[in-house]
């Protein structure tokens, strides 16, 4: 279903009681009775999971997963498998600037990318009473993948040269990604961009900032927006190149404390936060999920007008519904006031 994503951002912000917009997906699979990997593997999946999450929460929109594997294995990455995990990517495949010369963009749908696409699509058939967000990895976060994380933080001081050219690659095959979720009827787009907050802020204005400011730029318009995600414990010192990337709304992790943030962020743009995915919804209790979620929106909601309470990343998926529901009931007491 289209809509003016940008009035709806602005009422998001505008409105005195305000849904909460966790990044909730991966946890349909108790849900549905299915495996993490029966869900990465199945557009039906993907997009019947997140119908059940929006039928059972009154979330302001119905995000998709962060499974940042994804982009990897379409270039050519080695991918690993795990029961109950998220899949994660080993080892690297571009260890010279001569490897990244080389190395070739892939065509959109390559690997698993056809099936998100397609869960994307279905999804926005069956969800129309609030927006659908697709999730992709960030160009730098996709970049370290390729070299490995640990020698992509270190190239960026010894090869600069080779990580700008595995940057453009990841930069083109992100637009054209991402322009593909836009096809679907998407209202958006969460880009998630974690390996920029290991980065020093002089380095991520170098290394991140540029490509994501691209991206935004090349999709971003009245119908679909980008929201940026970084879960680094340096992203308050980096905000200003954050900003200059352009996304409408961002969303932060649970290194930081989001009433630190706030203040940085200008009135017309939004930010959601950031109950703590592992010790809370995973390995918490609902008691503990309550009032952590109380706590950060007690310290943010009243001063910042366009704070909206979101979980710190994705919520992972053998996380106890008990716990999920904790979190929306918080959520609906703070606003009621009891």
């Amino acid at each position: 279903m289209k809509r003016n994503m940008k009035q709806w951002a602005a009422d998001q912000i505008a409105a005195k009681t305000k849904k909460a917009i966790p990044v909730l997906s991966f946890p349909s699979t108790s849900l549905m009775g299915i495996s993490v990997d029966d869900l990465i593997r199945s557009s039906e999946n993907q997009a019947r999971g997140m119908k059940l999450i929006a039928e059972r929460v009154d979330s302001g929109a119905s995000l998709s997963m962060m499974d940042l594997s994804v982009e990897a294995e379409a270039f050519g990455s080695q991918i690993q498998f795990t029961e109950g995990e998220v899949p994660t990517v080993t080892g690297s495949i571009v260890k010279s600037l001569e490897d990244a010369e080389a190395l070739n963009v892939p065509e959109v749908g390559r690997g698993r990318t056809g099936i998100y696409i397609e869960a994307i699509r279905k999804a926005v058939t069956l969800i129309t009473d609030r927006p659908v967000f697709a999730g992709v990895i960030g160009p730098f976060s996709l970049a370290g993948r390729l070299m490995d994380v640990g020698e992509a933080l270190v190239n960026c001081i010894t090869e600069p040269e080779m990580v700008h050219a595995v940057l453009r690659k990841t930069t083109d095959f992100l637009k054209a990604y991402i322009k593909a979720y836009k096809k679907t009827g998407a209202g958006g787009v969460v880009v998630a961009e974690p390996l920029t907050g290991l980065l020093s802020p002089e380095l991520a204005e170098i290394f991140s900032e540029p490509y994501m400011r691209e991206i935004t730029g090349a999709v971003q318009d009245d119908e679909f927006i980008v929201v940026y995600h970084n879960c680094g414990s340096n992203t308050v010192l980096m905000i200003d190149s954050i900003l200059r990337t352009g996304a409408a709304g961002f969303h932060f992790g649970n290194a930081i404390k989001m009433a630190d943030m706030m203040p940085h962020i200008p009135m017309d743009r939004f930010a959601m936060g950031n109950v703590d995915p592992a010790s809370q919804f995973r390995n918490g209790a609902p008691g503990s999920v309550y009032e952590k979620t109380l706590q950060i929106m007690g310290e943010c909601c009243e001063k910042f007008p366009n704070f909206i309470i979101s979980s710190g990343c994705d919520i992972p998926p053998l996380s106890s519904w008990d716990n999920i529901d904790a979190f929306f009931k918080a959520v609906k007491a703070y606003y009621s006031g009891s």
